[in-house]
């Protein structure tokens, strides 16, 4: 079971203004959960495309209604609910055609559910504006798809049926559990549906952030967003703070 989530956005800055806050764009006073960033890979292809694959590492709340489905036997180590997982986000850019490519999955609770959220930015071009691609002109538009999948009513389903099928050998009455009243569709409806909201809830504070980082590009260049960058570092974790990006 698919449960899908698409929005469109433009931002009124230039492609190289966009893609370069995108990859300045932690920390911000909208990420704080973000806890550090590292450049696994990067690379530049025969047709001049630039490829880069990064780690974030983020500290998670399950959401509070999400925790009410799961069994402790799920859940594992979790303290008031957060614990800290890690996304795997690739990118591609090509600066001649205007576009970059992004995908971010979640390493961590694939099991109870995968999340992929997509992004493609594409340069938009007035028709009065020629062939000025600078910093400063033009806009920039972005498509977002998100696609969750959640396999845990299966897990617990296939679980629920092999202790049955245990206690039946044993001569021995199959005990109800927690699946008793669910559905495996209900579960996994329950849980994507639940991160559908969540994730339209970041998905604004992500563009509120971008649009932080913007505006420091705009009125003080790249010295500005790096300056605004230690700022917000001390700001979540004082001088001596974790948050890193490398």
């Amino acid at each position: 079971m698919v449960k899908f989530y698409e929005s469109t956005f433009a931002y009124d800055y230039s492609f190289p203004a966009v893609t370069l806050a995108y990859f300045l764009r932690y920390p911000n006073p909208y990420s704080t959960h973000v806890l550090s960033t590292d450049v696994i890979s990067r690379s530049i292809d025969a047709a001049g495309r630039l490829h880069t694959l990064r780690v974030h590492r983020k500290s998670s709340r399950l959401p509070s209604a999400v925790l009410k489905l799961l069994p402790q036997s799920v859940l594992g180590n979790i303290s008031g609910g957060r614990s800290e997982s890690y996304i795997l986000e690739t990118s591609t850019i090509d600066v001649n055609e205007g576009w970059m490519r992004t995908e971010s999955k979640n390493l961590d609770w694939t099991g109870i559910l995968s999340v992929v959220e997509k992004q493609e930015y594409r340069r938009h071009v007035p028709v009065d504006e020629g062939d000025d691609f600078s910093v400063g002109a033009g806009t920039t538009g972005v498509v977002t798809t998100v696609m969750f999948k959640s396999r845990l009513g299966d897990r617990l389903r296939a679980r629920a049926t092999r202790k049955g099928e245990a206690a039946a050998e044993d001569g021995e009455e199959p005990k109800k559990g927690f699946l008793a009243s669910w559905s495996t569709s209900g579960i996994q409806r329950s849980i994507e549906a639940i991160a559908s909201r969540k994730t339209e809830n970041q998905l604004g504070k992500s563009k509120e952030g971008m649009k932080i980082v913007l505006e420091r590009l705009r009125h003080g260049g790249l010295v500005g967003v790096l300056e605004g960058m230690r700022k917000d570092r001390e700001m979540a974790f004082g001088r001596e703070g974790v948050w890193k990006n490398a």
